[in-house]
């Protein structure tokens, strides 16, 4: 039997964006964060983070900080009974890394399809949701439902992907109205 699953983007998604975060202490989630991912549990999804981490190969942070960024997240995420059920990240970025170690940087489907593969995750039943334009284009080249959440840098990317004629799925205020759209949209 396969699951569906919801793959999110993380800083600017479920959490605020600062910027390089490597400090768990820093790590606020946006007030509706917990709740919509309580909303999707119940539905049955699995939920996994998919996010370009390039503070790693820029040396603002270490794998060991991201770790506890994420931690942070689920220990914050537990008050609502809920938490992200894997995390994958990619920490190159082309200026400081190969063109291979770059091949899991969003919008590449390495990682969402490892995680894929690791959950037994059905893609025709599933979706992602992000904040940025590689968050939408990893998702449309999985050939999974996108939106674009308008927190963090979704506005931005809202005009660039207009611009482009680039639509996701959905575009959401925020986590609670992603999540609204995929309950009614199963």
């Amino acid at each position: 039997m396969s699951n569906h699953a919801v793959f999110l983007d993380r800083d600017g998604t479920l959490n605020e964006d600062p910027g390089y975060i490597s400090d768990p202490k820093k790590v606020v989630l946006f007030s509706e964060t917990g709740i919509a991912l309580a909303m999707l549990k119940k539905y049955g999804f699995i939920l996994i983070v998919i996010s370009n981490q390039s503070g790693i190969a820029r040396g603002l942070m270490t794998s060991k900080d991201v770790d506890s960024v994420n931690e942070k997240i689920n220990s914050l995420l537990a008050d609502h009974k809920v938490k992200i059920d894997a995390f994958y990240y990619c920490p190159a970025h082309p200026d400081y890394s190969s063109d291979e170690e770059c091949g899991c940087r969003k919008p590449s489907t390495k990682l969402l399809l490892e995680a894929a593969k690791e959950f037994n995750v059905n893609l025709d039943k599933s979706y992602f949701i992000g904040d940025s334009v590689s968050d939408i284009q990893c998702g449309k080249n999985a050939g999974i439902k996108t939106i674009l959440v308008k927190t963090g840098n979704g506005e931005e990317s809202f005009s660039i992907l207009q611009k482009e004629n680039n639509f996701p799925t959905f575009v959401a205020n925020n986590l609670i109205n992603a999540c609204t759209f995929i309950i009614g949209d199963i």
